[in-house]
């Protein structure tokens, strides 16, 4: 176990390591990460020393006695309060394996893959060019180079790779070639309202159903969620039989 090493000091109150590392976890994640360095932790080290010094200010003056702070204080016990009795009633909210098992079972057409492609091109601002590339190509220049060398895609930097996609995603003069073509076939010249491409197919996913494995966690969190809403509504509805509410 890392000793809590102790940072400063303020009249005898200490704040440790464990402080900082607290408060960092309560910071959104691109904050914290800027502030996870020398520099930053220094700088939430004089964060915690000034707000000690608030705090010891304001029992000075007795702010901890005043009517308006006593109300705050008790409003933000019944939040905390209330926050915790749901999760203690949520705790006990459980999903076991065969549960998740049997939804994905019954509710497969929920995890349905369209047919994909995956496929690269080549983008000018002419048919003649993109012949003249074609031709390159056929004569043994490798596609990848050639779009690095040509395209005005911003994919030129992966050699011209657009990555997977389904229908619909692509403006339909280019969907229609890639879906039409075979596995590694190079389209003639296809005018779009960006230009004329030259598509390579470089690989096809045919529709299907995502496995088991790829959608445990996401089953498991929705049906946890029903669960836990279900908890929820019926403990509301017992206690309102419990105790007196008047609406209006």
């Amino acid at each position: 176990m890392s000793e809590n090493k102790v940072l400063a000091t303020v009249k005898g109150r200490e704040i440790t390591q464990d402080d900082i590392n607290r408060l960092l976890r309560s910071l959104d994640p691109q904050q914290a990460l800027q502030l996870n360095s020398g520099e930053g932790k220094k700088r939430l080290l004089d964060e915690l020393i000034a707000q000690e010094l608030f705090y010891l200010e304001a029992l000075e003056n007795g702010l901890d006695q005043e009517e308006a702070y006593i109300k705050e204080v008790e409003r933000a016990k019944e939040n905390i309060l209330k926050d915790y009795a749901i999760g203690k009633l949520f705790s006990n909210v459980k999903v076991e394996e065969d549960e998740v098992v049997n939804y994905y079972n019954e509710h497969k057409e929920q995890f349905k893959t369209p047919e994909s492609v995956r496929a690269s091109h080549i983008l000018v601002d002419n048919e003649q060019k993109a012949n003249d590339i074609l031709n390159e190509i056929n004569e043994d220049f490798p596609f990848e180079e050639a779009a690095k060398k040509y395209s005005k895609c911003p994919s030129k930097a992966r050699g011209g790779d657009l990555g997977y996609f389904s229908k619909g995603q692509m403006v339909p003069e280019f969907e229609q070639a890639a879906f039409g073509m075979k596995k590694d076939e190079i389209s003639n010249p296809v005018k779009t309202q960006f230009g004329y491409h030259l598509i390579k197919l470089v690989d096809r996913k045919e529709a299907g159903i995502k496995e088991f494995n790829e959608v445990k966690q996401q089953i498991h969190q929705r049906l946890l969620a029903l669960k836990q809403n279900d908890a929820y509504l019926n403990k509301s509805n017992e206690l309102r039989k419990k105790y007196e509410v008047k609406i209006g």
